[in-house]
């Protein structure tokens, strides 16, 4: 396993009934002072792609876990948190969009819960490292559940930036489902990505993106929310927990030009659910409303930005 070093695989000794085995760990390397570590039961795959170093192995607990870059990207056990709550937020809360595009998403997950939505005609799934688009197909099949065979879904091997920068198309709703900023996803962060994609959302429509965990990237969302703040009219946040996202609470990024569409009442929300197929594990009308209310040290470091 020529990879080990680079994304954070070690191998320990551990005592279990007066007996020592060996066990390999993978070690996640995001935070500088926090560690979360899974074990190995299975090596999947391991490949240095033409953008990231990306890793899928098997833990009893978890399922399969993709990893890039020695950070972790969804595991099978809790990816449907985060996948309901990136989708069905900004499509109830736009209630009609007819086009969306997801920035990222090779494992297929956001593309699944998108296409539940009766409303929509068109999805686009820009995925700039064709190696995770593979072998998810291959190794995630339970996230994808067959997603990628959707007439409605076009696939683009293609840098996000370059695609929003140049295409001529239009979205209703945008979903940047992107690594932290750091490798290849630094550029999703910038003010310039979060202008072009104003630039290509139709009137009233929703940009959103996964903004980490404000317990441990407190900068990260204060230069976000400012960074948006200068191409969008209303731009905050929502939040739900993911197990395997560790330090608390995640944020979603959130930018638009129509104000209401934070506001929509519950009932419409109730209303607008009736149109998605297939069902759901994590997100629900009331949870929607609820995932907007920030914690006061939240709402303190958007305050001091």
């Amino acid at each position: 396993m020529k990879l080990l070093s680079t994304l954070g695989l070690v191998t320990i000794a551990f005592a279990m009934n007066s007996a020592v085995q060996a066990k390999e760990w993978c070690t996640e390397t995001l935070h500088n002072d926090w560690r979360q570590t899974f074990r190995v039961d299975k090596m999947l795959y391991e490949e240095k792609t033409e953008h990231q170093d990306l890793a899928i192995f098997y833990n009893k607990t978890f399922g399969n876990v993709l990893v890039l870059d020695g950070v972790i990207q969804v595991t099978e056990k809790d990816e449907y948190v985060y996948h309901e709550m990136m989708t069905h937020v900004p499509l109830l809360a736009h209630g009609n969009a007819r086009n969306v595009l997801i920035i990222g998403g090779g494992d297929f997950g956001i593309a699944r819960e998108v296409l539940k939505h009766n409303t929509v005609e068109r999805v686009v799934l820009c995925e700039i490292d064709g190696s995770v688009v593979t072998f998810s197909k291959k190794h995630l099949g339970s996230i994808a559940q067959g997603a990628y065979n959707d007439p409605r879904l076009d696939v683009i091997i293609e840098d996000g930036c370059t695609f929003v920068k140049e295409t001529d198309e239009l979205f209703d709703v945008i979903i940047c489902d992107s690594t932290d900023p750091i490798g290849p996803g630094a550029v999703l962060f910038t003010p310039e990505f979060y202008s072009d994609c104003h630039d290509i959302l139709t009137p009233g429509g929703i940009f959103v993106n996964q903004n980490g965990v404000p317990f441990l990237q407190r900068e990260e969302l204060q230069s976000t929310y400012n960074s948006r703040l200068l191409s969008f009219q209303d731009v905050g946040f929502y939040l739900s927990v993911i197990p395997t996202y560790v330090g608390g609470f995640m944020a979603m990024g959130w930018a638009s030009d129509d104000i209401s569409n934070r506001e929509v009442p519950l009932e419409v929300l109730e209303d607008r659910f009736q149109n998605i197929s297939g069902e759901l594990k994590y997100y629900t009308p009331a949870l929607h409303k609820a995932a907007f209310v920030l914690p006061k040290f939240i709402q303190d470091a958007l305050t001091e930005s």
